[in-house]
């Protein structure tokens, strides 16, 4: 019995008892101090989790993702209103009754082009201090979910402009013989070249506006 308490860490203590002589043994727990040093380690096999990022941390890097998307798709939005806006060429020949021009504003489509994009354009601009205090509170919930529904309104009128115009810009390069429209891109060169790039900056602006609502999305799930 000695060898199994031995085994366990356990030393046997003798006490005498005054009168009768026999003695008791009492099973006393050695110190072990290999135990007490062991207690903070892991076992062998064990592999310790890593921490959890936290919440607010991973809201606030989507927040800042989300103000750098707003400004540049602020950038291509006002791009693409200005480049439509001054677009404007004249031809260096005239006839007694006729100036061949060109400029924006012989096209409603066009028109309304510059004024969708610039409102896209000051929208994203007034957006901006809503957007820093998502960063600075990354939990809140009532500032983008405001952003979330007036993003959408941007990204459905900013959708909306640049595919219209697209598709004047199309005619303008190709024609169309069904119903006579004339392909104008071949004496209107300057002309056709600034409403092309506006269209593509209305399409980039597009694509940041939907990265935007996505991410809004993403983050919204996350508070």
């Amino acid at each position: 019995m000695h060898g199994r308490d031995s085994a366990f860490g356990l030393k046997p203590a003798t006490m005498r008892s005054g009168s009768g002589g026999h003695s008791t043994a009492v099973d006393v727990p050695e110190a072990d101090g290999r135990s007490a040093s062991s207690k903070g380690k892991l076992a062998p096999g064990m592999v310790a989790a890593a921490p959890l990022p936290s919440p607010a941390g991973w809201a606030k890097g989507v927040a800042i993702f989300d103000l750098i998307f707003r400004i540049c798709a602020m950038v291509a939005a006002l791009g693409a209103a200005a480049a439509m806006g001054t677009s404007q060429e004249s031809l260096p020949f005239f006839t007694q009754f006729f100036q061949f021009q060109a400029q924006y504003d012989d096209i409603p489509t066009f028109q309304f082009f510059v004024v969708s994009m610039a409102i896209v354009a000051g929208y994203l601009l007034l957006s901006l201090p809503f957007s820093i205090v998502c960063i600075v509170r990354p939990r809140a919930s009532g500032p983008r979910f405001l952003l979330l529904i007036l993003d959408l309104i941007a990204l459905t009128l900013a959708t909306g402009a640049g595919g219209a115009a697209a598709a004047i810009v199309y005619l303008a390069h190709n024609g169309n013989a069904n119903t006579n429209w004339l392909a104008i891109c071949q004496q209107f060169g300057d002309f056709c070249q600034r409403i092309s790039g506006a269209v593509v900056g209305s399409f980039l602006a597009v694509g940041l506006l939907a990265m935007i609502v996505v991410l809004s999305g993403i983050a919204l799930r996350g508070v």
